[in-house]
């Protein structure tokens, strides 16, 4: 059965820094569901995972796993599970040995050990290589070991550090099908670390954004591309458009496309920014007019630069649009692609 995972108030600040590399960190995941950390390189991501597993110690604050406080607990007691970027696999060791490492560390038998390892090389689709060499594996295939041998452990949270980042793509997309697999099939409590927004909304529930090893956003995965608590949440999570102008303090933004009318904030009135999601605006009989000015591919799609007067609002086209830089277009911009922050 999974557990709930919380930490309160989590703060590391390391030897001879002045600044805390994760300041007061509050998130819970709840049993059964997969939470993102996701922010740049050095925001904390990682050394909250350390935290949590145990292989660092906290400044303050504590890590709870089913209600109970983990502080004081050694990491290979603690019922978490770790997968790094790199698989970290023992070398003189075959790939059923690798996962089966752990119960042959407890006393039991060789035979016994692979018998139970080999469920869980099953379980990632390579119940075919147990015999191999890790030298004879490849890099995806390493990685599937490696995530066999820590739920080899029956751990009851397990944590994700970037595993995937160092996969070509076509691999990291079998991974992320593999993980949603193992998910509905082992109702497991995972906390993955990445810094791919787009990884994020493919594996978890909802995400955590660290920026400077504080929490600036939590929330479901289509609430932080839509509605994210600051500019930076926004960039991270892929926002193109910042509009500048001014907000009425009531329900309406005005810049240089108009007046625009958003829904659902509690901002006062003053300067604001307007963003505006690019896979949310359609070409179409709107009453914003601008000219295509550029045109960026982006693999099967596209992205249009429209200037309205001296603004610009990137739009993704659909695959196989016609639109032509020097087109006149209408900008249909929906409610839900529209948010304000204060700027």
């Amino acid at each position: 059965m999974s557990v709930e995972l919380s930490v309160r108030g989590l703060t590391k600040v390391h030897a001879g820094q002045a600044g805390a590399a994760l300041d007061s960190l509050d998130l819970t995941v709840s049993p059964g569901s997969c939470t993102a950390i996701l922010g740049p390189s050095g925001s904390g991501k990682s050394t909250a995972l350390r935290l949590i597993a145990g292989l660092d110690s906290p400044t303050a604050g504590t890590v709870r796993i089913d209600g109970r406080e983990v502080n004081g607990v050694a990491a290979e007691n603690r019922g978490v599970g770790m997968v790094f970027q790199r698989p970290m696999l023992f070398p003189h060791m075959s790939v059923l040995d690798n996962i089966g490492f752990a119960y042959r560390a407890a006393g039991e038998s060789r035979k016994r050990s692979r018998e139970r390892a080999r469920e869980y090389l099953d379980l990632v689709h390579l119940g075919d290589i147990g015999d191999r060499a890790v030298s004879e594996v490849s890099g995806g295939q390493a990685q599937r070991v490696a995530l066999a041998r820590s739920l080899a452990g029956s751990p009851r949270v397990l944590l994700l550090d970037e595993p995937f980042s160092a996969l070509d793509p076509v691999l990291r997309t079998e991974m992320h099908d593999l993980v949603r697999e193992l998910r509905s099939s082992l109702d497991q409590t995972l906390l993955l670390v990445t810094h791919d927004q787009q990884e994020a909304a493919v594996l978890a529930d909802s995400v955590a954004v660290l920026i400077d090893g504080r929490l600036e956003h939590h929330s479901d995965i289509a609430t932080a591309y839509t509605r994210p608590s600051t500019l930076a949440v926004s960039r991270l999570m892929g926002g193109m458009n910042e509009i500048a102008g001014q907000w009425d303090g009531v329900g309406m933004h005005r810049s240089e496309l108009g007046e625009l009318e958003v829904d659902g904030l509690d901002l006062p009135s003053g300067p604001a920014v307007l963003l505006l999601r690019h896979e949310l605006i359609r070409l179409g009989d709107g009453d914003i007019r601008g000219v295509v000015s550029a045109l960026r591919p982006t693999g099967f799609r596209s992205i249009a630069d429209v200037s309205v007067g001296s603004t610009v609002v990137k739009v993704e086209l659909a695959a196989g649009s016609s639109v032509a830089v020097g087109d006149v277009v209408a900008l249909d911009l929906a409610v839900d692609a529209r948010f304000v922050i204060e700027r």
